[in-house]
């Protein structure tokens, strides 16, 4: 089971999205987010991921539905967060990162399928903005803490 975790950022009905530089997914729009590394919360993964992809650094508000997919073969649960920028990153740039773009969210609903990393979560999270399908943080609780 792989565990994908990141952040769903909105201002003036624009979302910030990267177009991924990396083999598999070259030149695709996608969310920032990536793995969970070693002894992560998935709330610290997300915003490390975020911070690393777009330069960042946001503060998480709700959480939107955990979505579950078969990718190769693997489990995959996906994480994604609506959050607030904190700090601007400015036109970030990575190895892994081509751009990153605020794009309309009525411009994302008509673009080709095969523009995105993965259609179904992109198709996914704006049905949860536009359904306003969102909950919050403590319906994900740390067994630490219990």
């Amino acid at each position: 089971m792989e565990i994908i975790a990141g952040s769903i950022i909105i201002r003036d009905n624009k979302i910030l999205m990267v177009k991924e530089a990396k083999k598999q997914c070259y030149s695709k729009w996608a969310f920032p987010a990536g793995h969970l590394e070693k002894n992560e919360t998935i709330f610290e993964g997300a915003k490390r991921e975020t911070l690393e992809e777009t330069g960042c650094k946001v503060e998480l508000k709700k959480v939107l539905p955990i979505l579950m997919k078969n990718d190769d073969n693997k489990n995959v649960m996906i994480f994604n967060f609506l959050a607030d920028i904190l700090e601007d990153g400015d036109e970030y740039h990575t190895s892994e990162i081509l751009e990153t773009k605020w794009l309309d969210i009525e411009e994302i609903k008509k673009m080709k399928e095969d523009e995105f990393r993965s259609y179904s979560v992109v198709k996914n999270v704006l049905k949860s903005i536009e359904d306003n399908n969102f909950n919050e943080l403590e319906i994900i609780e740390n067994a630490y803490d219990i």
